[in-house]
């Protein structure tokens, strides 16, 4: 578990000589892929676009049937009939109605992310384990998102008006707790995280990290391929929690100079701060909604608040009505996150390109990627719909780096 086996794998046409042509060396490398992979994961992937449409439209319906059951309303009184104070109101709401649109939507997310995955062939999942993921996951959610609803329910009661900007600040406080509890808390629950042993992959990582200048000392490899066949690799955490992790498919299905692709990639995140600077970005789109919220919400809760039981704003009655507002107003801004997310990797491909110094290692992981993400999609395509470069992009970046750095 500590030596890369695989061998890369460069076509002729792409290899560096008198007459490299970056043109030229793109399409090889665009041509390793059989015509039939590319139809059927340009399929899987065109289908996610409708995913996310439909994935919206469910949670969206799903609300309205606890609106129309008066959920939240009948968890409120009951709460309040035992004497809770606000604050326990609305963390009971918020639980009972976490827990409630996880079993609502729990057909959709086993044919999204069980059914349909196994259809094209990217999960190793077991049903059992799939479903125990499931439990904890919502678990989680139920017990993170309830406090954090809570504390924005006390937002709204206290200073009214005010709570779009209390809530923004509330909520970059929460990502930040996130980014920095998650890789050493959360992660581990779901795969296990082992120390990489000496060797050729460990020591060229931690080479990778001291010219990165990330204060890491060691390496983490965890059994992602109990869940999935996708290789992944990240740098998580912040400060002191920072930590370098690959999963076991790159690991033991890739060459060197991929995993030292990936790995300074992974390393350009970190070095350029993306998780803060995503962080900030993502505050700024929750805050879209919060803003959206805070002026449809009254209109709607005049029209519709007798029948559901809604008295204001400050009621956590309302949660589901303010739920599905926010997934629809995330849904309509998707091109900008994407975006955002899109600009982050460009640019940690670039780093990654000039600190690991394998051009070919990132065409040939860019090759491995296509099996599940669209290799050439067209230009609007790829501004609503695609959070990374397409595959030709950063083929045709890493040949231009090489065209720009030639072997000496």
């Amino acid at each position: 578990m500590s030596d890369a086996t695989a061998t890369l794998s460069i076509p002729p046409e792409s290899a560096w000589g008198p007459t490299f042509d970056v043109g030229r060396a793109t399409d090889a490398y665009i041509a390793t892929v059989p015509a039939s992979d590319r139809e059927q994961s340009d399929d899987y992937f065109e289908g996610g676009y409708w995913i996310e449409f439909w994935s919206t439209l469910v949670a969206i319906a799903a609300c309205a049937l606890l609106l129309r059951l008066r959920f939240a309303a009948r968890i409120r009184d009951f709460a309040a009939a035992r004497g809770a104070r606000p604050f326990v109101q609305a963390l009971a709401v918020a639980a009972a109605f976490v827990v409630a649109l996880s079993l609502l939507t729990l057909p959709w997310a086993l044919y999204t992310d069980y059914f349909r995955e196994h259809q094209y062939g990217m999960s190793n999942h077991t049903a059992g384990g799939f479903l125990g993921e499931w439990v904890l996951s919502a678990a989680i959610s139920t017990v993170f998102l309830g406090l954090v609803i809570a504390g924005l329910y006390m937002l709204v009661r206290r200073v009214r008006e005010r709570w779009v900007w209390w809530a923004t600040g509330f909520t970059a406080v929460m990502i930040l707790f996130v980014f920095t509890v998650q890789p050493v808390v959360i992660e581990p629950l779901f795969n296990d995280y082992q120390p990489l042993p000496s060797g050729e992959v460990r020591e060229s990582i931690l080479a990778l990290a001291g010219e990165a200048e990330v204060p890491v000392d060691d390496v983490f490899w965890f059994n992602a391929s109990k869940q999935t066949k996708r290789i992944s690799a990240n740098v998580s955490g912040l400060g002191g929690t920072a930590r370098i992790a690959l999963n076991d498919n790159l690991l033991n299905g890739t060459s060197l100079p991929e995993i030292r692709a990936v790995m300074g990639h992974e390393l350009g995140h970190y070095r350029l701060h993306h998780g803060i600077k995503l962080g900030v970005g993502f505050t700024l789109a929750l805050a879209i909604g919060y803003f959206v919220i805070n002026r449809l919400f009254g209109r709607l809760q005049r029209r519709y608040g007798d029948s559901f039981g809604i008295r204001d704003l400050a009621d956590p009655a309302g949660l589901p009505l303010a739920f599905a507002i926010f997934s629809a107003v995330m849904y309509l801004i998707s091109p900008v996150t994407n975006t955002m997310i899109r600009t982050a990797e460009i640019q940690a491909d670039a780093f990654g390109l000039d600190v690991a110094k394998e051009p070919h290692g990132f065409a040939s992981v860019a090759m491995r990627l296509s099996t599940y993400r669209k290799l050439e999609p067209g230009s609007l395509e790829e501004v609503v719909f695609f959070d990374h470069p397409s595959g030709r992009a950063r083929v045709e970046r890493s040949m231009r780096w090489l065209a720009a750095h030639p072997p000496q």
